[in-house]
């Protein structure tokens, strides 16, 4: 009996070493005072999960998660009072004298693989007129955003790397032209995509090997009032893949659906599927020709783990 008492109490130990907390507060009660003091402090070539507990406040802060700084979760004390924030983009000044651009706009820049991001605002506050201004630019393979708020204007999630796949649920995504695009392959399980201009979703760049690129199941797409001409999405490279399966789309959506960026050549390869949306803007008399209609045996192959290529975090979440 007394063998099996220490063998649990060194089980227990371990795993208090192994879910290392750090804690970021600005009034001085946490680890650390500000974000990046916590994301520097997760070791190079971490194999250890690290929770960052991040307490209620405006973190102003260009946020930069390393690579090989992996096994991260930055949690929120709650979704809308915890905010990181910054309003870098194209044409302001950097520190060195320099001007800044939409590639180097980002407010959180996430290398670091098996990443995850819970119940906490990410944004980009640079302004409705400022142009490509990124919020979060994720490289990471296997990350995870669960009720997180991801707000800005223009080209706000950046799912990059080819390489990455992402899951995202029950987040709210708002933002004005192409405000989720990139060459990711990601599902997005019951967001509220919400757009701040007639313009576009999407603009996914998938290469033409891969299978899938950006899946939205189960989601709403709301807007600003008045709007009548949003589009699903826009090939930003040649077999751009976007698929919406299960999702209400209200009176925004174009009748066409869809965007070629004024390039036929992309919309003869791009790959833009629908399967059982609802909602005013789901009418499907008027789509663009070269965008689909799943069918029901078409659509029951599009699943969480074949979309992001045998990983299925959907069981993780809640």
């Amino acid at each position: 009996m007394k063998k099996l008492i220490a063998c649990i109490v060194i089980a227990i130990s371990c795993h208090a070493i192994a879910q290392k907390r750090i804690v970021v507060a600005q009034d001085g009660s946490g680890t650390y005072k500000t974000v990046q003091e916590a994301l520097n402090a997760v070791p190079l070539n971490n194999t250890s999960p690290v929770l960052i507990y991040i307490k209620n406040g405006i973190y102003k802060e260009k946020l930069k998660l390393d690579s090989t700084k992996n096994f991260v979760t930055i949690q929120g004390e709650s979704n809308t009072g915890t905010i990181l924030t910054y309003d870098d983009h194209p044409g302001k000044v950097s520190p060195t004298g320099g001007t800044f651009t939409s590639r180097s706009s980002y407010s959180f820049l996430v290398l670091g693989n098996d990443f995850k991001a819970e119940n906490i605002t990410i944004q980009n506050d640079a302004g409705f007129n400022a142009g490509q201004s990124i919020a979060i630019e994720c490289h990471s393979d296997k990350a995870i955003f669960n009720n997180c708020r991801l707000v800005g204007n223009q080209d706000i999630v950046f799912l990059n790397s080819e390489s990455s796949r992402q899951y995202y649920y029950n987040c709210y995504i708002e933002g004005t032209t192409d405000f989720i695009f990139g060459a990711a392959a990601a599902w997005f399980e019951k967001c509220h995509i919400h757009s701040k201009k007639n313009s576009h979703i999407t603009a996914s760049s998938t290469p033409q090997d891969h299978d899938f690129g950006f899946v939205f199941n189960n989601c709403t797409l709301t807007a600003d009032t008045n709007l009548h001409m949003v589009s699903l999405g826009r090939p930003w490279r040649p077999y751009s893949k976007v698929v919406y399966m299960h999702t209400n789309m209200g009176p925004q959506i174009k009748p066409e659906g869809w965007s070629d960026w004024n390039n036929e050549h992309r919309s003869a390869t791009a790959r833009y599927y629908e399967f059982e949306n609802t909602g005013p803007g789901a009418n499907t008399a008027k789509r663009v020709d070269w965008s689909h209609q799943l069918t029901a045996a078409e659509a029951k192959l599009i699943t969480v783990k074949a979309v992001l290529r045998g990983w299925d975090p959907s069981g993780t979440v809640k």
